[in-house]
């Protein structure tokens, strides 16, 4: 075949699921090196299957309110209690994980992407491009994200659609720092000369092979922001910027138990411990693969 010739789509299909391949391989690996990310995993997963299952596995309505069962403590009937309009505390925390996932995780995918992707073209391209998109990426940065996030929803409105947004909005610099950092060392080692001495396209460099050498250390990032971006949704929803009432969120239910913490405690403590536990298994899966993938961390030279 001539080397001028363009490359057939079956090699392009096998090259891509090759890459796919070899990164499902080092994450897996990744776990194996550190077991608390199996831990994290494993918790989190669980907590997504709550969330998925809620609609089977909730005891009541979470909207069904009953006055004559208002504030009533943890018992047989009501596991975790009721609030003060007699609503299943249990049954609005299942419901409520739904609302935190879906903004997590939509949120945080989209930083994800636009991130690495700014990233990735700043660190290729270098030069006045590259200190440019950084600048902006470092205004950004400059904000705590409570504070962004807080700014775009008070401007938008507290919706669904919303704090994905805003939530999304913090994130990106993060990522786009993360992903520039190795594209910069990535893009002068010899695999990469030499694919631009075969005549691959920019393109084809950034998306086929720096790309998948840079994934492990982005989605370890993502994994860790997940967790922000939870806790950045409770909070909003706590000072009356999340989900309009009565819809059930974890930070919402905790705002609203917050006036009767001291006699009812139930109506903060279980949703307070629901952020904690998708918070903490988020973190330990984190934590795990950046040190398992980190090698500074497993005291490599």
């Amino acid at each position: 075949m001539n080397p001028q010739d363009p490359i057939p789509k079956v090699v392009k299909v096998s090259y891509f699921r090759l890459t796919l391949a070899a990164l499902a391989s080092g994450l897996v690996n990744a776990f194996n090196t550190n077991k608390t990310s199996w831990v994290g995993l494993g918790l989190f997963l669980f907590i997504c299957l709550m969330a998925l299952l809620a609609p089977t596995i909730a005891p009541h309505d979470p909207l069904d309110q009953n006055i004559f069962d208002r504030l009533q403590g943890p018992s047989a009937k009501y596991w975790m209690g009721t609030d003060a309009y007699g609503r299943d505390i249990l049954s609005r925390i299942l419901y409520g994980s739904q609302i935190s996932l879906i903004i997590g995780l939509v949120s945080i995918s989209t930083a994800l992407v636009i991130g690495t992707i700014i990233g990735l073209v700043a660190g290729y391209v270098g030069g006045k491009t590259d200190i440019i998109v950084m600048q902006v990426m470092d205004v950004l940065l400059a904000f705590p994200s409570l504070i962004l996030g807080l700014i775009v929803v008070a401007m938008l409105g507290p919706s669904i659609s919303n704090l994905i947004i805003a939530i999304s909005l913090t994130a990106i610099p993060p990522f786009a720092r993360i992903a520039r950092a190795p594209t910069i060392v990535v893009k002068e080692r010899e695999f990469i000369e030499a694919g631009r001495a075969l005549g691959y396209s920019n393109l084809r460099l950034m998306g086929g092979h720096i790309l998948p050498n840079i994934l492990p250390e982005v989605l370890v990032m993502g994994f860790l922001w997940l967790a922000t971006a939870i806790r950045v949704e409770a909070s909003l929803a706590f000072i009356g910027l999340g989900v309009s009432p009565p819809t059930a969120t974890w930070g919402g239910m905790i705002r609203e138990g917050f006036e009767n913490i001291l006699d009812s405690f139930w109506l903060a403590f279980f949703p307070s411990i629901a952020i904690l536990s998708v918070v903490f298994a988020l973190n330990l899966l984190g934590d795990g693969l950046r040190d398992a993938i980190d090698p500074r961390l497993k005291g490599e030279t």
